[in-house]
């Protein structure tokens, strides 16, 4: 066979005929021509490997042949009205087992035609536009009507029409005042007009601060990004101004800021987390610390649940989560009952002294089982399935206040919970699992931290796990990813203000 030429291929009925007659006894000058193909097949795959340059496709087609056409109009040609035929769906190579994966489930012809929308926005979407009111100079209701051979009148509808505009304009604005400077020819006195009725003689107007305060630690825009924006659009405006700009806002709402950390230190639950951030000042320093100093950075995401509010607050710097909870809760009156504090077991999010109620992240066991279902899919799947129906009777306590929660969950969730308790128990006892594997220490973890990882059965309000934390955090990463550093602790504690107020 040349170098170019195709492969041979076969199909797995003609090999499984092959080994039928070859166990008969039966072979001949076809069975013979075959055994012929299928050594040739091997050769070209041996090769083919050992280079090392062929693509998964490539092999499949190589031993399987070239696969039928999948395109979307050649099915819908060929595919019944009333029906979609289960071959038209991709197999999925068990056809056996009779099981119907979301890819091979076939589409109805009614939804696969459904009219998609026509992606346009009603006015009413358009909640920040600025409103304008159009009234006719001409007409005016109780006029007689401007048709033609009608004596009709007019009168309002009630209904106006609505007319969109969109215009673009540069992040920040600038208007350019020219004011008129008269001289006096005799003492040489200079007299430059007035601005506007309404225009303060302030270069910043404070829509200006806000606006580069939002896009930069609300939507995670770079300073040099808006710089070179501002600059394409005619209106520079340089990183080190939106810096200033920004450090003016922060003190502005300074007030607000420390009033959210005086009703997160009043809060019943807390929710604490880490994610990296690089401040430049400290790496610096780190090259000048001994080796026993901590070095680490991180921004630490603290969520307070105040009855049916929330409060985000982001604190950057060398301490840890439970080092700025601990800060935090100094501020907290001392004839309040401890907080419940919901975390994942992580040794950095439990450090500071303080009273509190340990509940720990049943997401965090959970993603460990995730990760590992491949592997035992038995084992995996029967903690998986008790973890979804408590996180399903945790659903169904939405509107309920934190003693019917707590008593639904109790009379629901915990013969859930217990039941899972005893098949872990019996697998280390009954040397079913082994300890040291990766199963046998994702049942290590849940069994160490079983009681606050099953809290909220015995403590009110205590939640499920810590994904509003990690959900808060996202706009810590965000503004990580974009701009990758603050150069110094202030400028840290200026974002960590400003990100806080806009969360």
């Amino acid at each position: 066979m040349s170098e170019h030429e195709p492969p041979p291929s076969t199909n797995p009925s003609e090999i499984e005929a092959l080994i039928a007659r070859l166990e008969d006894g039966q072979l001949g000058a076809e069975d013979r021509r075959l055994i012929s193909r299928l050594l040739r097949l091997l050769l070209t795959l041996i090769r083919v490997v050992e280079h090392k340059n062929t693509s998964i496709s490539r092999l499949k087609r190589m031993l399987f042949g070239p696969g039928a056409d999948k395109r979307t109009g050649a099915v819908a040609s060929t595919a019944p009205t009333s029906n979609t035929s289960s071959k038209d769906a991709p197999s999925t190579g068990d056809e056996s087992s009779g099981a119907t994966t979301p890819e091979t489930t076939p589409t109805p012809v009614e939804e696969r035609s459904r009219r998609r929308g026509h992606g346009r926005l009603s006015a009413a979407d358009y909640t920040g536009a600025r409103r304008v009111v159009c009234i006719d100079p001409e007409l005016m209701p109780g006029d007689g009507c401007p048709s033609s051979r009608c004596r009709g009148h007019l009168y309002d509808t009630r209904e106006p029409s609505f007319f969109i505009r969109l215009e673009g304009r540069p992040l920040i604005t600038a208007t350019r005042y020219e004011q008129q400077v008269l001289r006096c020819s005799a003492c040489a006195e200079r007299f430059t007009a007035p601005l506007p009725e309404g225009v303060p003689a302030e270069k910043y107007d404070a829509t200006a601060d806000v606006s580069i305060a939002l896009y930069k630690y609300g939507a995670g825009m770079p300073f040099y990004r808006q710089a070179r924006l501002q600059a394409m659009c005619g209106v520079p405006l340089s990183e080190s101004v939106q810096y200033e700009r920004c450090a003016c806002v922060a003190e502005c709402v300074r007030p607000v800021y420390e009033e959210l950390v005086r009703r997160a230190a009043h809060a019943d639950v807390l929710h604490t987390d880490d994610t990296r951030v690089v401040i430049l000042d400290l790496l610096k320093e780190n090259k000048h610390l001994p080796a026993s100093e901590r070095r680490g950075v991180q921004t630490s995401g603290i969520v307070a649940k105040v009855g049916a509010q929330q409060v985000a607050l982001y604190v950057s710097g060398r301490r840890h989560a439970g080092e700025n909870l601990a800060e935090l809760l100094r501020k907290r009156p001392l004839d309040l009952s401890p907080p419940v504090q919901m975390s994942d077991a992580l040794a950095a999010n439990w450090a500071g002294e303080f009273r509190r109620i340990v509940a720990k992240c049943l997401a965090h066991a959970r993603r460990q089982f995730i990760e590992l279902e491949a592997a035992f899919p038995a084992e995996c799947g029967r903690v998986l399935d008790a973890l979804a129906k408590a996180y399903r009777h945790d659903a169904q306590t939405t509107q309920m206040t934190a003693a019917e929660r707590l008593a639904y969950h109790c009379a629901h969730s915990g013969e859930v919970m217990e039941r899972l308790r005893v098949w872990i128990d019996k697998q280390f006892v009954e040397r079913l699992v082994e300890p040291n594997s990766s199963l046998g220490k994702a049942l290590a973890y849940m069994v160490k931290h079983w009681e606050g990882l099953t809290k909220f059965l015995t403590v009110e309000g205590a939640p499920l796990d810590n994904n509003i934390c990690e959900r808060a955090l996202k706009l810590a990463v965000l503004h990580r990813k974009n701009a990758l550093f603050y150069k110094t602790e202030r400028g840290a504690a200026v974002g960590d203000m400003l990100i806080t107020n806009t969360s």
